[in-house]
């Protein structure tokens, strides 16, 4: 399953983004961070120019962890992401409940995503 993971210029100047963000899931009131972080699937990408108030959009891919062997996967309960924007070291939380696998060297990604593109992306 894919969701479109949203970047809006919110400043009055029109800025750059490219390549890909930082995701992660993240449980606990400590925010700590649950299994390997996003794998980057495909290439940097152009950049994209935002006006003030345009959006570009990272598609973020979901594996159903219940497809996963539970001693491989360590199902865990995750409140939702940790993004970080491309070239940026400040982090926003994105709530978004689920499971996640904790394992993390699990043989196959079970949370990807995309480089950022123009749009709003799918709904």
């Amino acid at each position: 399953m894919w969701r479109s993971l949203r970047f809006t210029n919110v400043s009055g100047e029109s800025c750059e983004i490219q390549g890909f963000p930082g995701v992660s899931y993240v449980a606990g009131d400590d925010g700590h961070q649950v299994g390997a972080a996003a794998y980057r699937e495909g290439g940097k990408g152009d950049a994209v120019t935002l006006a003030a108030g345009d959006t570009a959009y990272a598609a973020v891919g979901f594996t159903q962890v219940g497809n996963y062997d539970p001693e491989d996967c360590q199902p865990t309960k995750v409140r939702g992401l940790r993004v970080y924007p491309p070239q940026e070291t400040h982090s926003k939380f994105v709530p978004y409940e689920r499971t996640g696998c904790a394992n993390e060297d699990l043989r196959s990604h079970h949370l990807r995503v995309r480089t950022i593109e123009p749009g709003k992306g799918p709904a």
